[in-house]
């Protein structure tokens, strides 16, 4: 296993303090805060160390509430709300400082058959064919506010393998186009067949670049070029069908509306062979400096 997808499944792997209470660490890439992806992939990976065996997670919804200090672990208390003949529900709220930062609820059931219909995946290139971070990143080195922001965000990436269809915002700063951006994403390298350790990373995964439509209408490079300040404010997920976080996954990200001082982003993740695997909704906060 690659070193760096190594480090991001220890990250993951939570420690039990008691029953229904856990503690994580947090990675320091990007900015001074917490990741919000990381924060969200915890709090899931804590809610199903408390579901009865059998039962996979297919919706959650989550709020991003303070800006999370990544020196200090953060504490996640898991709520058995219900336990059904199908269905499980789980509240997790995490902690720094004595206050909440963030919390999530998850949905978990059973697997029954049912209706079975899928919106048609959208045309995307062969991702073997597109530049991983590590070539294009460099490339756009001298359009951030910082040279170390490359660095930063190589690290962010770091176990993850992430591939841009089209160049982006940063890239395209002062060109408004298209509220749309692709990428395809994998793990760098295999996994265990646990089910939920590949919803985890699709869910850390997930809060990256849902963003990026929303820059990609008004031509703004986001915060690593400085014209943009910006922050996830709430996130959610409705996982439809299997997958695999190690095989390629295509993200089809769009940006219905912008206003007030926040933008939407809408997404939908498909897997390589052109299943819906998950839908994705987020808004976000996206402030221009005055």
């Amino acid at each position: 296993m690659h070193p760096a997808l190594s480090s991001l499944l220890d990250l993951l792997d939570l420690e039990r303090i008691e029953e229904d209470i856990f503690r994580g660490r947090s990675r320091s890439a990007v900015v001074p805060r917490v990741f919000g992806g990381q924060v969200a992939a915890q709090a899931l990976v804590a809610a199903g160390r408390t579901v009865p065996e059998g039962r996979d997670v297919h919706s959650l919804h989550a709020y991003f509430l303070r800006i999370g200090d990544p020196g200090v672990p953060i504490v996640y208390t898991v709520d058995r709300i219900r336990d059904g003949r199908s269905f499980t529900s789980r509240r997790v709220v995490a902690v720094q400082h004595g206050q909440p930062i963030f919390h999530l609820s998850a949905s978990f059931q059973t697997y029954e058959d049912g209706l079975d219909h899928q919106a048609g995946m959208p045309d995307a290139p062969d991702p073997e064919s597109l530049p991983t971070a590590q070539e294009m990143l460099p490339r756009y080195a001298d359009r951030f506010i910082e040279p170390a922001v490359v660095q930063r965000m190589l690290e962010a990436r770091a176990g993850v393998d992430l591939r841009y269809v089209d160049p982006p915002p940063y890239a395209t700063a002062g060109r408004p186009r298209e509220p749309r951006s692709q990428v395809w994403f994998r793990t760098d390298g295999k996994l265990a067949d646990d089910p939920l350790l590949h919803v985890c990373l699709a869910t850390y995964v997930s809060d990256m670049t849902l963003l990026d439509s929303v820059l990609l209408a008004h031509g703004r490079g986001g915060w690593t070029t400085g014209d943009v300040v910006g922050a996830s404010l709430d996130h959610a997920m409705w996982f439809h069908r299997p997958f695999r976080a190690d095989e390629w996954l295509l993200y089809d990200q769009q940006s219905p509306s912008a206003h007030g001082g926040r933008g939407l982003g809408q997404a939908r993740i498909f897997t390589r062979e052109g299943d819906l695997a998950i839908s994705v909704i987020q808004e976000g906060v996206v402030r221009v400096p005055r």
